[in-house]
């Protein structure tokens, strides 16, 4: 049996779709993103989700887009709350030695600490960050991998 996979999506991303789509790129992930969604919700892929992102979705402005980002949290597998606030800053101090963002190092250590395999972002910046504990993708890489795997 395959071990099922665990995905950590950052605010970037869940945002992606509501960006403006006359780009190629933007296009293409946000389609990628929406391939994701679909695997979440048919429950062939695992959501983690922190209190970070719902944090960070609680600011958007666009009430529009914060309830169907929210709606979609429901969906979640996994939810590292603020019971786990100190193991979360702890690793994040250390991922922020690399130059990461606070913000940033949060979602990271969320999802590491959520035991995803994927961390999914459109940050340019993120996206140089390695580590062995989770693989940092863009939607893109994450569809082309996943389906090597299938």
């Amino acid at each position: 049996m395959m071990k099922r996979i665990k995905v950590y999506l950052d605010t970037c991303c869940y945002n992606r779709p509501f960006d403006d789509q006359s780009q190629l790129i933007v296009e293409l992930e946000t389609k990628a993103k929406l391939f994701i969604q679909s695997r979440i919700i048919s429950g062939n892929i695992d959501l983690v989700v922190s209190y970070m992102s719902y944090f960070e979705n609680s600011e958007n402005p666009e009430a529009e887009k914060r309830y169907l980002i929210d709606e979609f949290f429901r969906y979640r597998k996994i939810y590292i709350g603020e019971s786990l606030e100190s193991e979360v800053f702890a690793l994040a101090a250390e991922i922020m030695k690399t130059g990461i963002r606070e913000k940033d190092a949060i979602h990271v250590a969320s999802g590491i600490l959520g035991g995803a395999d994927y961390f999914i972002t459109t940050d340019k910046r993120l996206l140089k960050y390695q580590t062995d504990r989770i693989r940092v993708v863009n939607p893109l890489d994450f569809v082309r991998e996943y389906g090597e795997q299938q």
